[in-house]
């Protein structure tokens, strides 16, 4: 009887694109998390009411070494967030 480890040799894996996302160890960035996470908790885990909390997170990562420095266009922060709230509102 065969196991799925029996083909775990066989599969295509790739490493993430971006690279290795290094833990926290230091609690650099932890408040900004735990903001992130209570605006997930407070919104049903609907990530488009956390933009802000999420972009203050990853600025703060990035600061701290913990990530790439990367344009936020390149992380699905294309627009500023009042835009994005004001043509919510149209």
């Amino acid at each position: 009887m065969s196991t799925p480890l029996t083909y775990a040799g066989k599969l295509n894996v790739r490493p993430p694109e971006k690279g290795s996302f290094p833990l926290d160890h230091e609690g650099q960035c932890k408040m900004f998390m735990i903001k992130y996470m209570k605006c997930l908790n407070t919104n049903s885990n609907e990530n488009t009411k956390c933009r802000q909390e999420s972009k203050d997170y990853l600025e703060c990562r990035m600061e701290n070494n913990l990530m790439t420095k990367e344009d936020f266009s390149k992380l699905g922060f294309k627009k500023n967030i009042s835009e994005i709230s004001s043509e919510r509102k149209e």
